[in-house]
């Protein structure tokens, strides 16, 4: 059995995407985000950066103790090699997914993460700091399409981590200023990942436990003012 510690993010999403894609018996704890669990000590045992998701498996790969993995992208390869699936065994073919998994992780996932921030949330309408990071998104798409210019997915034919690991951010592309429109070829890989099951079924899961507008002002505080200090919800 898994433990997916999770809250309705992009990140938390290419989680549960995978595990219903894969069959895998799992158990979703939810950790609210907008109220400060993050910052419960059990869970910083498993998620030392307090950020979802988080992963506790109680049935690893040979056997023994339980382990835990947390960022989104590090659950996403354990779970390819634990199940032998949506990662190829050819080195070349593996590397193509493991850099565009990077990718997602180090460019259209912070970028667009930062996009929301300054368009959505911050206290202050910044036009440079808004511009710069819808540029950027923009820059990335641009990049993804290319690539799926001549790519049924994203790390070639086969469906894999890499197109799990990005759809959940593509997902958000009004909010961040983009028009898939744009984007022919990445729209079709788009409308491909949103129609397969799975995907429906990960989407449909997420409304079940967030029921609610969370990022209210209370919230703000405790999603974006955080430092070093802060090891649980102010009170």
């Amino acid at each position: 059995m898994l433990d997916l510690y999770y809250w309705t993010t992009p990140n938390g999403h290419k989680v549960t995407i995978f595990l219903e894609e894969s069959g895998l018996p799992y158990r979703i704890i939810a950790v609210n985000i907008s109220a400060g669990e993050q910052f419960a000590p059990e869970f910083l045992k498993i998620a030392p950066n307090n950020r979802i998701p988080a992963l506790l498996d109680h049935e690893p790969p040979g056997g023994g103790e339980a382990i835990s993995v947390f960022e989104s992208g590090a659950i996403l390869l354990y779970l390819a090699e634990k199940t032998g699936r949506f990662i190829p065994r050819d080195v070349r073919a593996r590397a193509d997914v493991l850099q565009w998994l990077f990718w997602q992780m180090g460019g259209l996932g912070p970028m667009a993460g930062q996009n929301h921030h300054f368009v959505q949330y911050a206290p202050e309408r910044i036009p440079y700091a808004m511009a710069r990071y819808v540029n950027e998104t923009n820059r990335l798409y641009g990049v993804l399409d290319r690539r799926l210019a001549d790519h049924e997915y994203i790390a070639g034919g086969d469906y894999t981590i890499a197109d799990m690991a990005s759809y959940p951010w593509i997902v958000p592309h009004q909010r961040q200023q983009q028009n898939l429109d744009d984007f022919p070829h990445l729209k079709r890989w788009f409308l491909a990942v949103q129609a397969r099951p799975a995907t429906v079924r990960a989407y449909d899961l997420a409304r079940t436990i967030n029921t609610q507008p969370t990022v209210t002002e209370n919230a703000k505080a405790v999603l974006f003012g955080q430092t070093a200090s802060h090891r649980r919800a102010p009170t």
